[in-house]
């Protein structure tokens, strides 16, 4: 969920969002979202929102483990930015992660589908827009 970010109101508080770049082996975990929900069948970074007072880092391995069953660590935090898809303000936290030495392989428990992906060749997924900047950051 990250391209073409755009200026925030003031009155606006963007809604604190978190995202993993999974890397493996120069391959990077893309999941597909599923058509029921916001963005239906875009390609993304995994993660989700922040509950109140929790800890960014510790929200995106809540969130990993929920969605995916999975375990990581992260290994580094990318330049947070904010991204209005005019429904909904976001501040984009991402991550760059790896699976832990004892993780099962990632299972798509929210998702419809997950693909193991080149870095230069996630633009030809279709991304949700505000994944966009973090592909930038990881090109």
């Amino acid at each position: 969920m990250c391209a073409g970010s755009s200026v925030v109101s003031p009155a606006s508080t963007p809604v604190p969002v978190v995202c993993a770049v999974i890397a493996r082996a120069g391959l990077v975990l893309l999941a597909q979202r599923p058509p029921h929900k916001l963005l239906p069948l875009k390609w993304e970074f995994a993660g989700g929102k922040v509950e109140p007072d929790e800890d960014p880092a510790a929200a995106i391995i809540r969130e990993i483990h929920e969605e995916l069953g999975c375990d990581i660590v992260i290994t580094r935090t990318l330049p947070r930015f904010t991204y209005d898809y005019k429904t909904v303000v976001i501040e984009m936290i991402p991550f760059v992660c790896a699976l832990t030495t004892t993780s099962p392989e990632p299972h798509p428990h929210e998702h419809v589908a997950l693909a193991w992906v080149k870095p230069e060749e996630i633009t030809r997924y279709d991304l949700a827009a505000a994944d966009f900047p973090v592909v930038a950051e990881i090109l």
